[in-house]
């Protein structure tokens, strides 16, 4: 959907402005490691080997895939020694067919590429890892994996030659750490700049002022990320943050419904929302999880009405956990994603949003004056607290009486308070509600009284 992602995009524009006056332009750029100085471009006389390393992290979405075509333009544009990718990818989410795309452009690239799989405990996965072995140079991190292929996304004719079908076997379900790198033409490498020194025709010299002897690079280094607002938008397609924010944003939506006007809530929850499609059409989101999510918030939203939870909170429920047990199809989730999500919208709907409505809303009865006296039915005992039916909807209601009222009784409205009804059985009322009401007016306008005497 194009029209949706550039509407996410521009969405994300001032999520990008308010994170980039808080976020350090050197932190943004900068790798997690920075193992030589940073320069922001290579001297002139060093142009023809520099190496670039650029930082690829998170599923490879089409934000990404464009990235890495871009820097390996630039990489052959500049004549660059090396590309060097710092790489920690659990999948791809692109189509095959621009999966073919991306590998396509690594394979046929002018300059070599290499792939260091780092820190330690990074992971290449899925798809990610199918891209690994076009790579001329390949380093592995301790405690670092590569591997579990899944479907394959490449031809078999894709992979280099070097590569066995008895590993690529292997690599469908399982994976390989540095100890077993040799299987890829892998080498183990703990630290990237380990990696970069052992890099063919990379320079470096020795350097003897210590205690013992080591090797000094001299090729520069260019560290590169990806750009701010494409990094807001990588970050809103991860699958715990594209479903958090479209819950976020369906919940304060449901919010808004029950206020007057539009405000603070209204305006971010659009905001959430419009990111969190972004995000689920950008990842492999089912179709028919995202309807029982939206449904869910409609159950919710009945009993939020009523004020008391019944069975469209039960409905709402069974909704939002098939939803988000369901919500993707090959990319999971932290159960931590889940716990914030699915009890998040549990406590806001069934604690959180009654009481705020409540409040809201308990300023004296304005426009309700008509449900005065109005004959209903009690739902449940109202003992004293319990549910009643008047003109058929659903309301909290007290009784102003010590003695209960049986399920099925008929009730009379007596008074209201916010949102919960103070009733009375519909027979043996020790008074009736209209003498009630004319109190209470004499009360509230004693001019208004001697007026009306002074009338009659």
């Amino acid at each position: 959907m194009p029209r949706l992602r550039r509407l996410a995009a521009l969405a994300a524009i001032g999520v990008g402005l308010v994170i980039g006056f808080t976020t350090s332009p050197a932190a943004a750029q900068a790798g997690p490691e920075r193992p030589f100085e940073q320069r922001a471009q290579p001297p002139a006389a060093a142009l023809d080997d520099f190496v670039p390393i650029v930082k690829v992290s998170g599923l490879i979405d089409p934000i990404v895939a464009d990235y890495i075509e871009r820097t390996i333009t630039a990489a052959e544009n500049d004549g660059a020694l090396y590309l060097v990718m710092q790489y920690n990818s659990g999948g791809s989410v692109l189509s095959r067919e621009r999966f073919a795309q991306l590998a396509a452009r690594m394979r046929d690239a002018k300059i070599p590429l290499a792939i260091w799989v780092g820190p330690s405990g990074a992971k290449a996965k899925g798809g990610a890892a199918q891209l690994v072995p076009l790579a001329d140079t390949i380093g592995i991190a301790p405690k670092s994996r590569v591997g579990r292929f899944g479907p394959s996304l490449l031809d078999e004719a894709a992979f280099p030659t070097s590569l066995t079908d008895e590993t690529v076997a292997r690599l469908r379900n399982d994976t390989i750490g540095s100890d077993d790198s040799a299987l890829i033409g892998a080498s183990a490498a703990p630290t990237i700049g380990q990696f970069l020194v052992d890099l063919p025709g990379f320079r470096t010299e020795i350097d003897n002022s210590g205690d013992q002897p080591t090797r000094k690079p001299l090729t520069p280094v260019v560290f590169s990320a990806l750009p701010l607002l494409s990094n807001q938008l990588h970050t809103v397609a991860s699958p715990p943050v594209a479903y958090l924010l479209f819950l976020i944003g369906l919940g304060l939506l449901v919010f808004e419904f029950f206020t007057a006007g539009v405000g603070i809530a209204g305006v971010v929850g659009a905001g959430s929302f419009v990111l969190g499609c972004y995000g689920l059409d950008v990842l492999p989101a089912r179709w028919w999880a995202v309807a029982l999510l939206v449904f869910s918030m409609f159950g919710f939203a009945v009993d939020v009405q009523t004020g008391v939870p019944r069975v469209w909170t039960g409905i709402g429920t069974a909704c939002l956990l098939l939803g988000s047990l369901f919500l993707y199809d090959g990319v999971s989730m932290t159960w931590l994603a889940y716990i914030a999500g699915i009890g998040g919208v549990l406590l806001g709907m069934v604690q959180g949003m009654p009481a705020m409505v409540r409040t809201r809303f308990s300023t004296p009865t304005i426009g309700r004056e008509w449900m005065l006296g109005e004959i209903g039915t009690a739902e449940t005992n109202v003992d004293p607290d319990g549910v009643v039916r008047v003109r058929d909807a659903l309301w909290r209601a007290r009784t102003n009486r010590a003695t209960p009222i049986l399920k099925g009784a008929g009730v009379r409205v007596a008074e209201i308070d916010g949102l919960v009804l103070e009733v009375e059985p519909e027979e043996g009322a020790a008074r009736d509600y209209r003498e009630r009401a004319r109190a209470r007016g004499r009360r509230a306008s004693p001019e208004t009284d001697h007026a009306t005497e002074g009338t009659a």
